[in-house]
């Protein structure tokens, strides 16, 4: 056979396999579809049944947590503290000290769940206990509803309507019998107020809605309806009960630094005093500490583990704190930086950049690059630096930086990503094929896109290698942005995807822990920073047709 008639045949069985892979993807057709006609059968996001995309952001909605070495762990690392008549919700007082005040409908006598700070409670008692290992694993905008969609399409069945659930790893893995679940509120101290970037200072000239948690119209599970559908965004008919919803940075501080604050905030009190972290905590106890994430290095959750700032988006300077340079809110360094950080951000490019203030610097949007020259170990600095470069593949890139690191005895910074400051989004079936969202456009990668970036999974198993050598004791927190960037885009199918993806780096961890530790000396959460508002109203259509 003529070798061009030989390409001519392969290049169309190529064509053919791809539009069969195409006309195969049923969760890519089915949100492309929602999007085209503003509705879809199976679920919307938001209150109203006939409208796909009503709501595209945050929601006050309970969320799910997964921990695996608590049970039995001892008084403030097993979930029963603050489980049941244990709930700090059935209490004023205790309601009280995580306010400030006593919210309406927030005390409820029957209380089964337990308070985003509680997060931080459980991650310090596990290092007062002697815990060598404690990870935090945050799937960004992950509410029960999310997890239940990815478990759908995974397990092709309809296995639960309540409760844990099954099909994830997170879901079904057991840890040896220590694994417990339980669900939070995530609402926070009250939503933006007025800041000055540039001073770090924080202003009250208008009352702010505040927070709270109403179970009585809210719902006492995550997977309760609310009598009040919009409730859960801050709407609620009776203006009494009108509650502000978290955003990431206020969240992610309750987890990492254990107070209720205002919306954009990262690590500060309501009055803007800075507050220590649980990363930061680690590391005086002789522990190394690092983060990973599929998003920007100084997005909200990264930028909480040990930044300071009274805003979220003023990111080279919360990227300067994670790094241990000087920054606004530290004008001298008092902390020494994360032992391991490798996200991304990398080609995201601004000559002007109104949300960081007087000292941003023109270039990369979240890291300087004279920052990035100074913590390098070639000009003197304690990182092994891992860039995305042209050429070369991601995944062996960082685990030659990483072992750099270990060999050299320095710390490993990662920076990695798209011209949309994240890594490739991963959808449904596995692929990187996006289709459109609530923005009514879809991202598309190049082959490099794919092949010089990591995936969170290669993250957090070369961050571990690091953290780990010498049999070093530390602490990791693992962010899944993707989750949240594909929900509040209303893109289902970027929405699994990511949960897929992040569910593989959750195994990654619990591989790491049987094979090197155990859960005696091991503690993992798994958990969200708050949720969206996703409603699936016929989760069946969700299934292939074959299987339904």
């Amino acid at each position: 056979m003529p070798r061009r008639f030989s390409l001519l045949l392969f290049s169309l069985a190529a064509l053919f396999c791809s539009s069969v892979a195409t006309a195969q993807d049923h969760v890519r057709d089915l949100q492309t579809k929602a999007i085209e006609d503003g509705k879809a059968e199976f679920g919307h996001w938001g209150w109203e049944q006939d409208n796909y995309k009503l709501w595209g952001t945050h929601s006050n909605r309970l969320i799910p947590v997964y921990t695996f070495g608590t049970l039995n762990a001892g008084p403030g690392i097993d979930l029963t503290s603050y489980q049941g008549e244990n709930s700090p919700y059935r209490s004023p007082a205790a309601v009280r000290q995580i306010y400030g005040r006593v919210p309406q409908g927030t005390v409820n006598p029957k209380a089964d769940y337990f308070d985003q700070t509680n997060i931080y409670d459980i991650q310090l008692a596990a290092l007062r206990a002697g815990k060598k290992h404690v990870f935090l694993v945050v799937f960004d905008g992950m509410d029960w509803q999310t997890t239940r969609a990815a478990s759908i399409h995974k397990t092709g069945t309809i296995a639960y309507d309540s409760g844990r659930g099954t099909g994830l790893h997170m879901q079904d893995y057991k840890a040896g019998g220590t694994t417990q679940f339980g669900w939070m509120v995530t609402s926070p101290w009250a939503d933006d107020i007025k800041i000055d970037i540039d001073k770090q200072t924080v202003a009250y000239d208008v009352t702010p809605k505040f927070g709270g948690y109403a179970a009585e119209i809210a719902g006492e599970f995550p997977w309760s309806p609310s009598t009040d559908l919009q409730y859960l965004v801050g709407k609620a008919e009776d203006e009494t009960f009108q509650q502000a919803y978290t955003d990431s940075s206020s969240s992610a501080s309750s987890m990492t630094a254990g107070i209720k604050t205002f919306n954009s905030s990262v690590n500060v009190d309501p009055e803007g005093v800075q507050v220590s972290t649980i990363a930061r905590i680690a590391q005086l106890r002789g522990m190394k500490a690092g983060a990973v994430t599929s998003v920007p290095i100084s997005h909200a959750t990264p930028a909480a583990t040990y930044a300071h700032n009274v805003a979220r988006d003023d990111y080279q300077d919360l990227t300067r704190d994670l790094l241990g340079l000087k920054s606004v809110s530290h004008p001298e360094p008092t902390w020494p930086g994360l032992d391991v950080l490798i996200g991304c951000g990398y080609g995201v490019e601004r000559n002007k950049d109104s949300g960081q203030g007087e000292n941003f610097v023109p270039g990369n949007a979240y890291l300087a690059e004279q920052d990035l020259l100074a913590i390098d170990v070639r000009s003197g600095g304690p990182y092994v630096v891992a860039t995305r470069t042209e050429g070369i593949p991601g995944p062996e890139l960082l685990e030659v930086k990483a072992t750099d690191a270990i060999e050299q005895g320095k710390r490993l910074f990662g920076f990695f990503g798209t011209s949309k400051g994240h890594l490739p989004f991963q959808t449904a079936n596995g692929d990187f094929n996006p289709t459109v969202g609530r923005s009514d456009t879809k991202e598309e990668y190049t082959e490099g896109d794919i092949r010089e970036n990591p995936t969170l999974s290669d993250f957090t198993r070369q961050a571990i290698r690091v953290l780990s050598h010498d049999d070093q004791p530390f602490w990791l927190m693992v962010e899944a942005g993707d989750v949240d960037w594909a929900n509040h885009d209303n893109n289902v199918d970027n929405s699994i995807g990511a949960v897929l993806s992040g569910d593989a780096a959750v195994k990654v961890i619990t591989d790491w822990v049987e094979a090197e530790s155990n859960w005696d000396e091991s503690l993992l959460i798994v958990t969200a920073d708050h949720g969206h508002y996703l409603v699936l109203e016929k989760p069946e259509l969700l299934l292939e047709p074959s299987k339904k």
